[in-house]
């Protein structure tokens, strides 16, 4: 008798398991727009599951590695915000984004995903990019975030402290509002790569720009 017991409860346990597992599979699905071509990169990832780290293409070739590193906040500035999928891309070294295909979506080569875990975390393995048309735009890092429940957003770019082509104005401009996205990089001799961090707050980065 207690081993029936014991049987049947474990069965009714894997079902409610299993129901809530596809209940969320399938909200993931419906939060996903189904025209592949138009919709943004942020839902072009490969992967079944998500996490909290990715490397961009190419990571292993490049000379001047990067990681970022960061948190990821609800509007409050203090509550970690879970499940909020994180996407980057960027030129390459030289400055010029490497744009490749897929069923006839043009695309650019270096970027990636992350998705945030209860603690908001995330990690990007990628390098410092290259300077758009020939030097005379800033280095730049763009990023676009989609949080549970809401539409994708464009955020605040990342620049570099020691790019050249940030003139002061500039500078001054992105102190005032949002001096969290000017990364200073560090040298890292035991990882042989240069780090950063970059916390972002939902709510507070959107840009209509890029």
């Amino acid at each position: 008798m207690k081993k029936s017991t014991f049987l049947f409860s474990l069965l009714i346990t894997l079902c409610v398991f299993n129901t809530l597992n596809s209940q969320e599979t399938a909200a993931l699905s419906n939060d996903i727009p189904q025209n592949f071509k138009k919709r943004s990169p942020v839902y072009d990832y490969s992967e079944k599951h998500l996490n909290n780290v990715d490397t961009i293409p190419d990571f292993v070739s490049k000379t001047n590695k990067l990681k970022i590193t960061g948190t990821i906040f609800e509007s409050d500035g203090v509550t970690p915000a879970k499940n909020v999928i994180l996407f980057i891309h960027q030129t390459d070294e030289n400055g010029n984004f490497e744009l490749k295909r897929e069923n006839k979506k043009r695309y650019v080569h270096h970027r990636g995903w992350i998705k945030t875990n209860a603690d908001g975390k995330y990690t990007f393995y990628t390098f410092v990019p290259g300077s758009y048309f020939n030097g005379k735009e800033i280095k730049q890092i763009l990023p676009i975030i989609k949080a549970p429940g809401q539409d994708e957003k464009k955020i605040e770019s990342y620049v570099f402290n020691d790019d050249p082509s940030l003139k002061d104005s500039c500078r001054e401009d992105i102190e005032k509002t949002n001096p969290t996205r000017i990364l200073d990089l560090t040298f890292n001799k035991e990882e042989g790569l240069f780090i950063a961090k970059r916390n972002i707050i939902l709510g507070k980065e959107e840009t209509d720009s890029f």
